[in-house]
């Protein structure tokens, strides 16, 4: 198994960003022809998703995240006087963490003859719930 680290850095507290490419180039450098690319946010207030990158869908995907987890619901994580060995700069963001688990933390794509066997508009993309922030998604050759 081989493995890369791809930085990504947000600058807003929702946000898409394509990383098919980062991973086409880590394929290609790794001289596989064969196999399944995994790619897993190591951040709990990440979403990792195969969809299209179409502005608009992104925007939609945003509203729709912000209807089934809203900010300042009375969640019980945002109970932060409640909560032990907390840093002291600990955001309120229950709604990030709910809203990660609706998209789930990695995805999984074959590939043959060393290309990505993605459709004509899918693209794999981190999606930022709780940034701006620099983060760190592990891609793994199997």
């Amino acid at each position: 198994m081989l493995t890369h680290i791809i930085s990504v850095k947000s600058t807003s507290s929702y946000s898409c960003h394509s990383i098919t490419e980062q991973i086409e180039s880590f394929l290609d450098t790794s001289q596989q022809l064969e196999g399944v690319v995994c790619a897993f946010s190591q951040h709990s207030t990440v979403g990792m998703i195969i969809n299209e990158m179409e502005e608009r869908l992104i925007l939609d995907l945003g509203k729709w995240l912000e209807e089934m987890a809203p900010i300042a619901q009375g969640y019980k994580h945002d109970d932060l006087h409640l909560r032990d060995n907390i840093p002291k700069d600990e955001p309120k963001n229950a709604h990030s963490h709910l809203r990660a688990l609706l998209l789930g933390n990695h995805v999984s794509v074959p590939f043959k003859d060393g290309k990505l066997q993605l459709g004509k508009y899918q693209d794999i993309i981190m999606v930022e719930l709780d940034g701006p922030r620099e983060r760190s998604i592990v891609v793994s050759i199997q």
